[in-house]
């Protein structure tokens, strides 16, 4: 049975609509489903398979008004959480791996990675971006996987693996197939495995500089429509994928809406890494008083492209928390929400802002944030 909105196919899956256009999601026995919840809205039920298909993350009410249900954009479709939301600190892991050539061998790094994090109590276990494969146009389309079929042994490995450890998985990225587009695409996995979220890469990385890199993401990549923010009962969580930390527009975007951190799995290079990858994450963590969590692949000198490394936790006064070498690793960090409170009355940036001179709008939502 396909989810198209109307409200018995609601009931059939334990949603109900909010005037607000977010959604709350209940179980068939009418207790509240444990919260985070971007909700499997509109899947294509499967009695075989414990992952809901991806595609139907927006198909039932999305929050931009001029996307019918069922348009396939992912949007920001939130559902609240049955608990409130509370601010007690958590525990997130970054897991910097050694990426290969070798598929299966790359699942079963990660999963030894996410494994020892839950050990050490991590709550929150991030991967970076492109970590079942060699990061490469020639490699994309090989190693991409249909994220909506029961035949993607990364998803299937990462969803039994939140089940198994009772945590949340951000599944950093991999090349997405549909059809015949490939995506640069994070799944986010709940503490019961299932697929909450998932966000494809918006800005693509196609840069020339000359005598240095010069690299087209769009030769084999096809960019993401929408937003993604997640809602757990740790707080709310925006996603983005490596380039998108060049655009504070999106960063901003996710503060307005409340969004305490913002996770960006990514693959810096040894040219623009360097310079580039600490003051991005600190410039977007300062600008909006919340924290960044950034997770690259671990160095490989002998790859085509040589990532820079140096996964990074930021704090929302523009403090390292945590931060690793090139090497493959793991680090820790303790999350507390509070921090960014205590910074916005420190220094109330978005009261001081001048509504009278600049806006900032929010095109998929037609809103235009009045500072």
């Amino acid at each position: 049975m396909r989810l198209r909105g109307n409200e018995s196919a609601l009931r059939h899956f334990g949603l109900r609509l909010l005037s607000s256009g977010e959604t709350c999601a209940r179980n068939l026995r009418g207790r509240a489903a444990a919260p985070p919840l971007l909700s499997r809205l509109g899947a294509e039920a499967s009695p075989r398979s414990s992952i809901p298909a991806l595609s139907a993350l927006s198909s039932v009410r999305s929050s931009y008004p001029d996307k019918a249900p069922g348009s396939g954009r992912l949007g920001l479709v939130r559902a609240m959480a049955s608990k409130t939301t509370h601010t007690e600190p958590f525990k997130l892991a970054l897991c910097q791996l050694q990426v290969t050539a070798d598929k299966d061998a790359n699942i079963a790094s990660a999963c030894k990675a996410v494994r020892e994090a839950a050990s050490n109590g991590a709550q929150v276990v991030i991967l970076p971006e492109m970590w079942n494969c060699p990061y490469s146009n020639d490699s994309f389309p090989v190693y991409a996987e249909d994220l909506d079929s029961e035949d993607s042994p990364s998803t299937q490995a990462l969803s039994t693996l939140a089940k198994d450890l009772s945590v949340y998985i951000i599944g950093g990225s991999i090349p997405e197939r549909q059809k015949d587009r490939l995506y640069n695409t994070c799944c986010v996995f709940d503490p019961g495995g299932e697929v909450v979220a998932k966000y494809r890469k918006c800005h693509l990385f196609d840069i020339d500089i000359p005598g240095k890199i010069t690299f087209k993401e769009s030769d084999t990549l096809t960019c993401g429509d929408s937003l993604t923010v997640v809602e757990t009962e740790h707080g709310k969580i925006g996603l983005g994928i490596c380039y998108d930390l060049r655009f504070p527009e999106l960063a901003m975007i996710y503060a307005k809406r409340g969004v305490q951190l913002i996770v960006y799995p990514g693959a810096f290079n040894m040219v623009t890494g360097p310079v580039h990858w600490q003051l991005l994450q600190q410039a977007r963590a300062v600008d909006n008083q919340l924290y960044v969590a950034t997770c690259s692949p671990a160095r490989d000198d002998g790859a085509s492209y040589t990532a820079w490394g140096h996964s990074t936790v930021v704090g929302p006064f523009a403090e390292v928390v945590a931060s690793l070498d090139e090497k493959p690793g793991i680090a820790y960090a303790d999350i507390d929400f509070k921090q960014c409170e205590e910074r916005r009355q420190n220094m109330p940036l978005t009261k001081q802002r001048r509504a009278d001179l600049y806006d900032l709008n929010d095109c998929r939502n037609k809103v235009g944030f009045r500072f």
